[in-house]
């Protein structure tokens, strides 16, 4: 009989998920039979533009959005890239002032410094203790000059939902017979995580990913509004309505519609069960470890298009703890070696062992974002992992605590 502490127990959904079964067949169905490049005239490329038709459809009826406004690009990085640097140069007399948060996706915040290298202004706000930055804040950093606002949906690192439509309502009411700034969302932890039926009536721009719900890596989406002018970054054929040029990569495409597909038919069931997850993790961490420490938001959205809350809440996919005295990246190790995959921050930035931006934003002290760990759930998590990931980290923090205190 096997070890069950050696099963496997993957809990870094925000990082990547593992593709579905379905949407792995989808892929190769699309690498096989519908092997034609989208933009041939013939039936095999009428065949592979047909594969791209139907994704455009599942993207947009996620947000209510027209499937013309969704443009598809190599994953969530360039999605934001494009957003940010396409929008911005397609209105070079409009201003020179960015709104941001400082908990921002790397993919933004590194393109906002370029920006400022350009000549740009940025003002990154920093959110409050539970991740969430301030509406009366941002209110007080709009210039007449502010052209755009980026800020993310779901933060990848604690899970915080930021008040994102009472910032569209704001901006709409900073310059009510002008043209207002841009709004960007980041939503590539939100899309299949949470409602976003209403995303499109408030945003401009946003961004959405693949491989974060079941779909392969290196596909994503740009929801861009009717009427907003983006300057490409690439230039070629003109593809995708000139937005982004480049024969489309339709096996990545094919899988990401059908993976966008099965989350949103299971949008409902999904998040309640990963809410309950959440919130038993977070209650059992936090009883049987006194000096624990959640770093986000405890309560969990349940429905609707996040903002109306009367507090902070988070998405129901991640968590973040920090375990005093526990060396996070140590913590992980340990971890994995019992067959339990968690995190210690932002995949795309894991390497580079520093503190985590985003808890030093929100005033986590050093020694305690240096002991956080994220743990994020998916699709196929389930309460047994959860249970046998709390005995493994009950273990490895006992045991790690007793070697540093010898």
């Amino acid at each position: 009989m096997p070890d069950e502490r050696r099963l496997e127990i993957y809990l870094d959904h925000a990082a990547t998920s593992p593709v579905r079964v379905e949407v792995q067949e989808a892929v190769c169905r699309a690498m096989s039979a519908d092997f034609g490049n989208p933009s041939s005239l013939h039936r095999k490329g009428v065949a592979a533009e047909r594969i791209l038709s139907r994704t455009r459809e599942a993207v947009a009826r996620a947000i209510h959005a027209d499937p013309r406004e969704i443009v598809f690009t190599s994953g969530g990085t360039e999605s934001n890239n494009l957003a940010i640097k396409g929008a911005l140069r397609a209105l070079p007399r409009r201003g020179k002032h960015i709104v941001t948060t400082a908990i921002e996706h790397p993919s933004v915040l590194a393109v906002l410094a370029e920006l400022e290298d350009e000549g740009y202004r940025v003002t990154r706000l920093a959110p409050g203790r539970e991740g969430v930055i301030a509406c009366d804040d941002f209110r007080r950093h709009i210039a007449p000059d502010t052209v755009l606002v980026s800020i993310m949906m779901v933060n990848n690192e604690i899970g915080a939902i930021q008040p994102v439509e009472q910032i569209a309502r704001l901006l709409a009411e900073t310059r009510p017979a002008g043209p207002r700034p841009l709004l960007h969302v980041d939503a590539v932890q939100a899309l299949g995580r949470i409602p976003l039926e209403g995303l499109s009536r408030i945003a401009d721009l946003a961004s959405f990913s693949g491989h974060k719900l079941g779909g392969p890596k290196g596909v994503g989406a740009l929801f861009v509004r009717s009427g907003i002018a983006l300057r490409p970054l690439l230039a070629g054929g003109g593809q995708e309505a000139g937005h982004r040029s480049g024969t489309q990569n339709v096996p990545g495409i094919a899988g990401m519609g059908l993976a966008v597909n099965l989350a949103l038919s299971e949008l409902s069931a999904a998040s309640q069960t990963m809410g309950e997850l959440r919130r038993r993790l977070i209650e059992e961490v936090l009883d049987s470890l006194k000096d624990a420490r959640l770093n986000g938001p405890a309560a969990t959205v349940s429905s609707g298009l996040p903002g109306e809350a009367d507090r902070p809440a988070a998405a129901p996919h991640i968590v973040n703890f920090s375990f005093p005295g526990t060396p996070g990246e140590v913590l992980l190790h340990c971890l994995e070696d019992e067959g339990v995959y968690v995190a210690t921050g932002a995949a795309c930035s894991s390497h580079k062992r520093k503190t985590s931006h985003v808890l030093e934003a929100m005033g986590v002290e050093p020694g305690l974002a240096d002991s956080s760990i994220r743990v994020s759930f998916g699709w196929c998590t389930s309460a047994s992992e959860i249970d046998r990931f709390l005995a493994a980290l009950f273990r490895a923090v006992t045991d790690l605590r007793r070697f540093t205190r010898r």
